[in-house]
């Protein structure tokens, strides 16, 4: 990460004015660098709007050589969907069906239901932008993109110790920003056209409020976490986003298929030539002439002259462009080690297929859990759990259910209740859970009714054994 330091902060000192203007020029030099760049256009990829292919101009060259914009032939741009794809397939492959806590307190300390949504989000953004930041704060995870917060790193252990986050809806409107500390954060705001100012005093993370007879509240205390509570969850070990290396091909592809769609439009099966007017037309004289046949259907030719034009009909080259597109699709699904479910979704396909076709996903995933445990593992020392704590993460997979079940239950006397049910591919975590629970309700239930020391049920009838 270039920009900052959290060393560049603590040399400011406590001078309310001079951390104002560090704020705002640590904003600006985080808005100029590669990374948040980078992160721009990684979002507009993720939305379908792949940047090269959306800004692409198609140029003619005049006689003497000058580049002007070609406004007479077809130019779409067909913006492929392969960014969103990958980035939507690993997050929901890996986090679709939350996290498994054994220890249901510390998933609630987090947030409960809702931590899985906010990791959903933060594996999302670190895909995209290569890292995301969860605010830990009374209970809850709220996440930052990079695009609008300033990490702070410190240049000794690497550890992120403060950060700045900041929002504006337009240049003409307010820029809000706070700063966020180990001890507190402070709320800032700048005008249009003013300086900046206070808009909230330091203050601690965790306040303690009284309500006093009028309704009017007062804080009486405030305390803090036992470290920064800002955590980062990078995407790789590279901390750059996954586009890096990607968008080339997806620009390629996006290109050749364009290219493609601008032919058929352009040509339409036909072409002329024109004679003996070499000497006077350049390239935008004959633009003009192809555009004229398009829309009025005719043109004068002066016959004295000797011009003539005449029209061909071509055949635009398709197998190739067909083939090296397929060649770039595999490409990006093998680059991106993702999964293309049409290679698994003909016929009735072997539980073993599946799982070889799931080989690389599986490593990519793998890796990405990595940086999951050690965001969620940052979560919980802030919320006062041991790392420890056990939890679990289940993959969202296509299978050959019938296959699965068959060789579960095959195995089944060897295997206890809970293993037969955690095996079983059409049950979800959640449900496993909930099965476990009524059939131990139902073995309490069953036991409470009967008189061991008696040999007497609860109606007093005899049970036959002691």
């Amino acid at each position: 990460m270039t920009g900052y330091t959290y060393q560049d902060l603590v040399a400011v000192g406590e001078g309310e004015k001079e951390r104002m203007n560090f704020c705002i020029a640590a904003i600006n030099r985080h808005q100029s660098s590669e990374e948040f760049k980078m992160a721009k256009t990684a979002k507009e990829y993720d939305a379908q709007k792949n940047v090269t292919i959306m800004t692409y101009q198609k140029l003619l060259y005049t006689l003497s050589g000058k580049a002007v914009p070609d406004n007479y032939t077809a130019n779409h741009k067909c913006a492929s969907n392969f960014f969103h794809r990958f980035v939507t397939q690993q997050t929901q492959y890996l986090l679709g069906n939350g996290v498994s806590f054994e220890n249901e307190n510390a998933k609630d300390a987090l947030g409960g239901d809702n931590l899985d949504i906010a990791i959903k989000k933060a594996g999302k953004e670190a895909l995209i932008s290569g890292v995301a930041f969860g605010f830990y704060n009374l209970g809850n995870v709220t996440i930052f993109k990079l695009t609008e917060f300033v990490p702070l790193f410190d240049e000794e252990d690497g550890a992120l110790k403060a950060g700045v986050r900041f929002w504006q809806i337009d240049p003409k409107k307010p820029l809000r920003y706070t700063l966020y500390e180990k001890d507190g954060y402070t709320e800032y705001i700048r005008r249009s056209g003013e300086a900046p100012e206070v808009m909230a005093e330091k203050r601690a993370y965790i306040q303690t409020v009284q309500t006093e007879g009028t309704g009017e509240t007062e804080i009486i205390d405030g305390t803090n976490y036992p470290g920064f509570p800002i955590v980062p969850l990078w995407a790789n070990d590279y901390h750059q986003s996954t586009l890096v290396g990607m968008r080339e091909n997806i620009d390629c592809y996006d290109l050749i298929k364009s290219g493609f769609a601008n032919d058929l439009d352009d040509a339409s099966m036909i072409f002329w030539t024109l004679e003996n007017c070499a000497g006077g037309m350049d390239d935008i004289d004959l633009a003009k002439f192809i555009e004229r046949m398009k829309t009025v259907k005719a043109a004068v030719i002066d016959g004295d002259a000797g011009a003539k034009a005449e029209a061909h009909t071509i055949e635009v080259p398709y197998a190739s462009r067909t083939a090296y597109l397929e060649r770039l699709e595999s490409d990006l699904y093998r680059d991106a080690m993702a999964l293309n479910v049409d290679h698994i979704s003909a016929g009735n396909i072997t539980a073993t297929a599946i799982n070889a076709a799931y080989d690389a996903l599986d490593e990519n995933a793998n890796d990405f859990e990595d940086r999951i445990i050690e965001f969620i593992n940052g979560l919980l020392a802030l919320a006062g759990y041991d790392a420890q704590e056990k939890y679990t993460f289940k993959r969202s997979r296509i299978a050959n259910q019938q296959e699965e079940t068959t060789t579960v239950l095959a195995a089944a006397q060897f295997l206890d209740h809970e293993t037969i049910l955690r095996h079983l591919p059409f049950l979800s975590a959640d449900e496993i859970d909930g099965i476990l629970l009524r059939t131990e309700k139902e073995e309490a239930e069953r036991y409470s009714n009967v008189d061991l020391t008696e040999g007497k049920n609860a109606n007093g009838q005899a049970t036959g054994e002691e």
